[in-house]
């Protein structure tokens, strides 16, 4: 006797809160995207210290670019605000507040610009705004590094996400060991430009792949799950 077909378990219907998560999802990617091109195009065109100097030169005030790079930077943070926006129910909160303290962090980087050279403790003098704006990008950086990791243990947020948190965590967190170690020892040069500049460049990818699974990501949540 051949055994009853069995139907699929229906899929969760879609709600209004899932679209707006899925346009924020798609804002983001485009946020992260153009901020990226943005800054890419004042640091490589702009006349800084190639890869001995920081990425923050670029908008330093006076620099023909410096308008071009806080947009970047701004874009950037806005990008930081729609992931966390984006993210699904059910996601620890820890990792939305993470991503909005690292999107403020990094429009108060842009807003506060450094002096020439953006200096740096403890082999040059700093102003109070060279202060202000170092700090300022280094608690932006470990902000979203802390929100991948905590992605990374999210399970509410699904698989792909997860994958890439914990990918884009297991690189970044010796990059930037290295880097503020390197900072502290050596001071500016060849190997802290590299650094910063992979560091950055890592969080990009993450944050445009991160966007785009979020805006196609059709898995339904674990509370609407059809047993």
């Amino acid at each position: 006797m051949a055994e009853p077909v069995r139907s699929a378990a229906p899929s969760a219907p879609t709600t209004g809160g899932d679209i707006a998560r899925r346009a924020a999802g798609s804002a983001a990617a485009g946020c992260t995207l153009a901020g990226a091109v943005a800054v890419t195009l004042a640091v490589v065109a702009g006349p800084g210290p190639g890869l001995t100097g920081y990425v923050s030169e670029a908008g330093i005030a006076g620099s023909a670019h410096a308008a071009t790079y806080r947009i970047g930077i701004l874009a950037l943070a806005a990008a930081l605000l729609l992931i966390g926006a984006a993210l699904p129910p059910g996601v620890w909160a820890a990792a939305p507040a993470l991503l909005a303290t690292g999107a403020v962090f990094t429009a108060v980087s842009g807003a506060v610009t450094c002096s020439d050279g953006c200096p740096l403790p403890p082999f040059e003098r700093a102003t109070t705004a060279d202060l202000v704006h170092g700090g300022a990008s280094i608690a932006a950086t470990a902000a979203v590094v802390f929100a991948m990791i905590t992605l990374a243990v999210s399970g509410s947020v699904g698989s792909m996400v997860r994958r890439l948190a914990g990918g884009a965590a297991v690189l970044a967190l010796p990059l930037c060991a290295t880097v503020g170690l390197a900072m502290l020892v050596i001071g500016r040069g060849t190997l802290v430009g590299v650094l910063e500049r992979l560091i950055l460049a890592l969080a990009v990818l993450w944050g445009l792949c991160t966007a785009t699974a979020l805006a196609l990501c059709k898995e339904p949540h674990p509370d609407r799950s059809f047993q």
